[in-house]
């Protein structure tokens, strides 16, 4: 179970790092299946919480703070409201929400429809930090709120990385203060550690060897994932 989670950790930070998002695609099903699904949700905030400190290290010169402000402050009201809550409301209505967001922010960029994206962006963030709240997964939505703010890649990746450091830093507070993390799920947090700059440096190489087109369709293909995880459960 060690070796596999270490495993599945350095594999989140590394997509993580060349997409912008996804580790929770990828570390929170794994974590949930070996500790359950509250410990697991509260170990991969803190984990990526941790990694997103390497990401924002890493792509310091690409973090666009005022176009992203808006959304890191928002980001980080609703995690602390969907910590609190946990699960507030039907769990069904939120996965088809998101989907729903997810098919409108593709339609919406394939028709350049600018303005609309931008004012989505904060909606979104919101929505986010609060889905991130109670599932652990912000991922969908944060991704389309910043892919409405029209960066190019590396600033996206920058923009996610500082977005999702705010969040799950929010969430994190909360959970140690529910006492979710237990000793030994610090262990694992510990061998976890020099992880991250490696995945980090690895997924920030993937990212600048692609183009655009080679980064739209891998941002996508997140999206896509998390629709399908999201409409599976």
């Amino acid at each position: 179970m060690f070796i596999a989670a270490l495993v599945g950790a350095f594999l989140a930070f590394t997509l993580s790092a060349s997409a912008g998002l996804g580790g929770s695609l990828v570390l929170i099903p794994i974590l949930v299946l070996f500790l359950g699904a509250k410990q697991g949700v509260a170990l991969a905030a803190l984990l990526l919480a941790a990694n997103n400190i390497a990401k924002v290290i890493v792509y310091r010169q690409s973090i666009p703070w005022r176009a992203a402000a808006v959304v890191i402050v928002l980001t980080m009201a609703g995690a602390w409201l969907g910590a609190i809550l946990l699960i507030a409301v039907d769990e069904i209505w939120v996965q088809l929400a998101v989907a729903a967001t997810i098919a409108m922010t593709f339609i919406a960029e394939r028709a350049t429809w600018t303005q609309l994206q931008r004012l989505a962006a904060p909606v979104l963030a919101l929505l986010a930090g609060t889905a991130s709240g109670f599932s652990g997964t912000s991922g969908p939505l944060k991704g389309v709120a910043l892919r409405n703010l029209r960066l190019s890649r590396q600033y996206l990746v920058g923009a996610a990385s500082a977005v999702s450091l705010a969040g799950d830093v929010t969430k994190t507070m909360v959970f140690l203060h529910a006492s979710l993390l237990s000793t030994e799920m610090f262990w694992l947090f510990a061998a976890a550690v020099p992880l991250m700059p490696l995945a980090t440096l690895l997924g920030k190489r993937i990212n600048r060897r692609m183009g655009e087109r080679a980064y739209t369709g891998l941002f996508w293909t997140v999206m896509a994932g998390y629709t399908v995880r999201l409409l599976g459960t």
